[in-house]
């Protein structure tokens, strides 16, 4: 954060300043904000944020003790701490990141903001980038998918001087968030990654979801940079209303026909555990550059992840070869994202795929698909078992999604499929659903796959346990939506070593 006063603040956040007790409101203070009050200290600012369940203003006392400097509250508490009353600490969390963010603008050494969003990829595509940038100059990015109205702005406001990029996931459930928030931080680069069928039971049809991820591009700074995937129809058609250069990435012939800097990835391959290589082809009027690229993270859908993010670091001048060498040498990203690990417990043992930090449509066969991918070459083959939850916010179609669903993960070769529900009725329904297609696909192939419904994790835990006693080596897939509590899954088995 960039040193403020505590007056700075106020006018920042369009509050009324109060319990000043005899401090300089004009000296520059506060170096940090947060709305966790186990992270307050010394000149932080601390903003109290009303949840469902806990309300930040009771921990404002709590703060004062700590070393905090002043409080963003709604109303005035009872605690020796200078205090920032506003009518809305969210928004005015919102109005402070914006004023710091302006703040470093107006520094004279280089600044700029990388925007991403898409239905899919975009904390991996955010983690490697951050990674790549990192090798440039100090970089800030969220932790995890910090990428919502209190996310991003607390991630701005970790911006100082010193920092060259911030990278902002900007995520939406709704028509307008993004604009909102790239009113906070206007990209001078955007990345729109997929328009994929994640929130259409919120957004109603693909056409709003695209809609909602064209905001990013309308929220550029003037002139800004567009990039854009070619493979899909609805992000390539936001190219119309691109402000300044517009640069492509994808993965088919249609990569190419673009005007303009494409970036194409071809000959995709995996090893045996499931890392993807490929080579990288960058055209840049008519001056071709082919580079061969190995991500030491998982999975195959990855590749487009890689080069969105490469893109973005040759706009800023990295070059291909070292692209390379960062994304070779980056093998974890945020948590429960395809980490493989070893699970022991007892005489049982099995290789965990850990994908269960959310779920839609597209991740989901992109999970499965690194199942099926798994030491495939190995004789004997692993057993694969795909502990499947349900996917929400699909809409109407819902249903059938599960059931396509189910019938995916045996089509690729799963030999166990375990849905998992839960006490929602809801979930548990959808959970069916994905283990009735399963069934009828294994009964159409005529193949002896186990499927089972569990009701809750213990279930789970039990039937994973047997069967891979049962079927040594075992390979388990975690993969559902945050709700189907599946991570607790993950966490519940303690891996005790990382592949």
């Amino acid at each position: 954060m960039m040193p403020m006063s505590l007056g700075e603040i106020a006018e920042a956040a369009q509050g009324r300043l109060t319990r000043v007790a005899g401090a300089d409101p004009a000296a520059p203070i506060a170096t940090s904000a947060v709305s966790d009050s186990r992270q307050a200290g010394e000149g932080s600012v601390f903003v109290a944020i009303a949840g469902e369940r806990v309300d930040g203003h009771d921990f404002v006392p709590a703060v004062a003790k700590q070393g905090a400097v002043c409080a963003l509250v709604d109303h005035e508490v009872d605690a020796p701490i200078a205090q920032v009353v506003v009518d809305d600490t969210v928004k005015a969390l919102g109005l402070l990141a914006k004023h710091n963010l302006e703040r470093r603008r107006a520094e004279s050494a280089p600044f700029s903001i990388v925007g991403i969003t898409g239905s899919v990829g975009k904390t991996t595509t955010k983690d490697l980038l951050s990674h790549l940038l990192g090798d440039m100059g100090e970089t800030v990015a969220p932790v995890g998918s910090f990428n919502n109205e209190i996310g991003l702005p607390l991630t701005a406001l970790k911006v100082n001087a010193g920092t060259r990029f911030f990278v902002a996931e900007m995520g939406a459930n709704h028509i307008g968030e993004i604009a909102r928030l790239t009113t906070i931080a206007p990209p001078d680069v955007a990345v729109v990654l997929k328009v994929g069928v994640a929130h259409l039971g919120e957004f109603g049809s693909v056409e709003r979801i695209a809609q909602a991820k064209s905001e990013i591009i309308r929220g550029l700074v003037p002139g800004g940079v567009s990039v854009l995937n070619a493979d899909d129809e609805h992000v390539a058609a936001m190219s119309a209303i691109a402000p300044g250069p517009v640069r492509w990435f994808g993965i088919t012939e249609a990569t190419e026909n673009h005007e303009g800097f494409t970036l194409a990835g071809s000959d995709v391959a995996q090893d045996d555990t499931g890392c993807p290589s490929f080579t990288m082809t960058a055209c840049d009027g008519g001056e071709r550059t082919a580079t061969g690229i190995t991500l030491g993270i998982r999975g195959r859908h990855n590749v487009m992840n890689a080069l969105a993010a490469s893109a973005v670091a040759l706009y800023f001048g990295m070059t291909p070869q070292r692209i390379a060498t960062i994304l070779a040498a980056q093998h974890s990203i945020s948590a429960h994202r395809m980490a493989v690990s070893t699970v022991t417990r007892g005489d049982v043992a099995f290789t965990l795929i850990d994908d269960s930090f959310n779920a839609n449509p597209d991740s989901m066969r992109a999970g499965l698909d690194g199942l099926a991918a798994w030491h495939k070459a190995e004789r004997p083959q692993p057993f694969r078992i795909a502990v499947l939850g349900a996917m929400l916010e699909l809409g109407g179609d819902e249903d059938r999604l599960h059931r396509d669903m189910g019938r995916y993960a045996v089509s690729v070769g799963a030999d166990a499929v375990v849905a998992v529900g839960g006490t929602d009725p809801h979930l548990d329904e959808l959970a069916g659903s994905l283990a009735n297609g399963a069934r009828e696909a294994a009964d159409d192939a005529d193949k002896r796959t186990s499927v089972d419904w569990a009701h809750n994790a213990e279930e789970a835990d039990e039937l994973v346990m047997r069967l891979a006693a049962d079927h040594a080596p075992a390979v388990v897939l975690l993969k559902g939506s945050h709700a189907s509590g599946l991570s607790a899954l993950a966490s519940r088995w303690a891996p005790q070593d990382k592949a």
